[in-house]
């Protein structure tokens, strides 16, 4: 994984060649009300409702992207505990983990590594996913138990086709410090049925820092995916789908580096809608995801001097089911009843070059869940949107020499919300209140990763409590063609809040305790077309969270942050700058934080300026290029992890992993 600017140049000189070729035809008019227009070069996504996002990942040309995470942290509102180049995990309103509910085309796909090292998100590609919609607080209950901070979907739309033909979209994309990615995404079909193969690859090498410093941060990944469905009719749908990937990543921040990150995913889904009588739509899934992750300290870094080689596999398989039914009551009432239902396990084994290493299964899951989401359609201008659900959750400690060894957990865990919406009458807006409630079951990394459980237990299996989030939600939207302007705040309180405490410096010493906890913030987002060509887009986000228990901060909030967009856009031509400004945080937890990361003091303020520019060549080409962080600033985020000892960080874990320097990109698009 070594840097190499070649692939820059190689990649660079491939565009320049091609665009002779394909200058000649015509650009292609407005695509996407809100998301596309041309060859456009977002500079920010915005959202369809306040507590709503809808965006298309594959429309997002901003820089280039290492997995779902880094994607989702351009989204007003969220934040990344870092991990280097790539793999880090997502954070909405300082919410962190099993907090937010991620699901992948319906699924869930967990990682396996007892220190998060395989975040959820580390294993999808963006791009090769069509829809990504993300629904802000308590304020949903059919994508599954747990989600307090919120529900993330990454989502295939359906495919269907009026007559024989074939669609394709792909682009290759190069950048500094070897940089390089090639997608391809293409559908065969009839009125009957459809082929659809998706596959993608991508490699960055070690950046450096605005100082000039080589970071350990270089990472490969794949994907392959494919999907069969047959559409016997304009309202129904039978798909098969499969996949698989796999990848490799240098961690500057930990110990080890992750030499395998293979996914295996299958699955079998049914939707009919457009019904008659008691039913409107009907949908069944049944999946199975598996992660297979390795991790050791000598293939991608070399072994300290005073250490020896150490390798450990981690394996977590998931079998899961949805169901779901939509009923209408008359034309005002609508509601979606279902049931959906996860059982899985993980097991870990050393690896060993003169043995064989027996796995041992370390943990098993089990949860089944109720659900009900009722939307009344009061008057032409006002709605009423409540939900309610139930899970069954049981698990199971298979460590053999645990305290808590074959000891089992459960519990019967409510959720519900309500949530009033208006559109005004006189003005071209809308606003929204709502209240939820979610109680939440310790995840896996809660209950086994940390040495010490609360009041000091030396399991924390047998200690910690579910978490238990009442949260308020408001917010509201103005729209003409000219300006919206949006705005989503919460207050909430969390009783039982999960929070671990570092023990010393070394990955894994951590005690984990409940505490009770208040959190408020909000978004802010302002869009202005100033001309016909031209727009600006600004957005704000702020989090706050208290320790009610010690009157202290809670851990991990991130800071203030602003970004001011400028951006032109001719349909054939487009351009635009980003400004991201950061605010200092000295509100924080020392040595307090969560299975990733902690606090471990006040971080300074910083401001990036990138730019980037987009060409359609053609309707079916397009060019887009960007340099981010033009000004090459030398920074680090507040959510982060310090560098490693085994990279010659200081020992104490005192210094944060600087992030990237000046970065130029290129990627070229053909869609048909």
């Amino acid at each position: 994984m070594k840097h190499s600017h070649r692939y820059t140049a190689s990649f660079i000189m491939a565009f320049a060649t091609a665009l002779p070729l394909l200058v000649s035809a015509q650009p292609e008019e407005k695509i996407r009300d809100g998301l596309t227009h041309g060859a456009v070069v977002v500079t920010a996504v915005r959202p369809t409702l306040p507590l709503k996002v809808v965006a298309d990942p594959k429309e997002f040309n901003q820089a280039p992207v290492s997995d779902g995470a880094d994607y989702l942290k351009k989204i007003p509102g969220f934040s990344l505990i870092r991990n280097g180049g790539a793999n880090g995990d997502p954070v909405l309103r300082g919410m962190f983990g099993s907090r937010l509910n991620i699901l992948i085309d319906g699924s869930t796909l967990l990682g396996a590594c007892g220190n998060r090292m395989d975040a959820p998100t580390s294993y999808l590609a963006p791009e090769n996913y069509d829809e990504l919609t993300v629904i802000k607080g308590p304020q949903t209950v059919t994508g599954g138990p747990g989600a307090s901070a919120g529900t993330i979907r990454f989502d295939r739309r359906p495919q269907r086709f009026d007559t024989a033909g074939m669609r394709f979209d792909g682009s290759v994309l190069g950048g500094a410090w070897g940089r390089n990615e090639q997608r391809a995404d293409l559908t065969v079909g009839t009125p009957e049925g459809y082929l659809r193969l998706m596959v993608n690859q991508a490699h960055a090498g070690d950046y450096e820092d605005g100082a000039g410093r080589s970071v350990p941060s270089g990472w490969d990944k794949w994907n392959t995916d494919l999907a069969v469905g047959w559409t016997p009719a304009d309202h129904t749908r039978l798909e098969l789908s499969a996949g698989t990937g796999d990848g490799a990543a240098r961690y500057a921040g930990r110990g080890m580096d992750g030499v395998r990150f293979r996914r295996n995913s299958f699955g079998l889904r049914f939707e009919k809608s457009h019904l008659s009588g008691l039913l409107d739509t009907l949908e069944a899934q049944i999946y199975y995801n598996q992660a297979d992750h390795v991790m050791d300290n000598y293939t991608l870094r070399q072994v300290p001097p005073q250490g020896k080689p150490m390798a450990s596999e981690l394996e977590r398989q998931i079998v899961g089911a949805r169901f779901a039914a939509t009923l209408p009551w008359g034309n005002d009432v609508k509601l979606v009843s279902g049931l959906d239902a996860q059982i899985h396990q993980r097991q870990s084994r050393a690896i060993k070059v003169d043995e064989s290493v027996p796995w041992a299964k370390q943990v098993s899951f089990s949860q089944v869940g109720f659900f009900n989401e009722l939307t009344w359609y009061m008057t032409e201008q006002t709605r009423m949107v409540s939900g309610a659900r139930l899970d069954w959750i049981q698990t199971k400690d298979h460590r053999q020499l645990s305290t808590t060894a074959n000891q089992q957990r459960h519990a019967v865990l409510p959720s519900a919300f309500m949530r009033y919406e208006r559109d005004l009458k006189r003005l071209p807006a809308m606003a929204y209140i709502g209240v939820g409630h979610v109680a939440r079951f310790p995840d896996y990394w809660e209950l086994f990763s940390p040495k010490l459980g609360p009041t000091g237990s030396f399991n924390a299996f047998d200690g910690i409590q579910p978490e238990k989030t009442t949260q308020l939600d408001l917010g509201a939207r103005y729209a003409t063609d000219r300006l919206q302007v949006w705005t989503s705040a919460y207050l909430g309180y969390v009783h039982n809040f999960i929070v671990f405490k570092a023990l010393n410096a070394k990955a894994g010493d951590a005690q984990a305790t409940n505490i009770n906890g208040r959190m408020m913030g909000g978004e802010l987002g302002a869009n202005w077309q100033l001309a016909t060509h031209w727009r600006v887009e600004n957005s704000l986000a702020y989090a706050w969270g208290e320790n009610t228990r010690d009157n202290k901060p809670l851990p991990q909030m991130p800071p203030l942050e602003m970004r001011f967009g400028l951006r032109y856009d001719d349909s054939r031509l487009s351009a635009g700058a980003i400004w991201r400004v950061v605010a200092a945080q000295h509100r924080y937890a020392l040595e307090q934080g969560n299975v990733v990361g902690k606090d471990w003091g006040p971080s300074a303020d910083f401001s990036l300026l990138s730019v980037n520019a987009g060409y359609r060549i053609n309707k079916t080409t397009q060019l887009a290029v960007g340099i981010e962080n033009v000004l090459n600033k030398n920074y680090a985020e507040h959510l982060n992890r310090a560098g490693n000892a085994g990279f010659g960080y200081p020992a104490d874990n005192s210094v944060p992993i600087h992030e990237p320097g000046r970065m130029v990109w290129a990627r070229l698009r053909l869609k048909f």
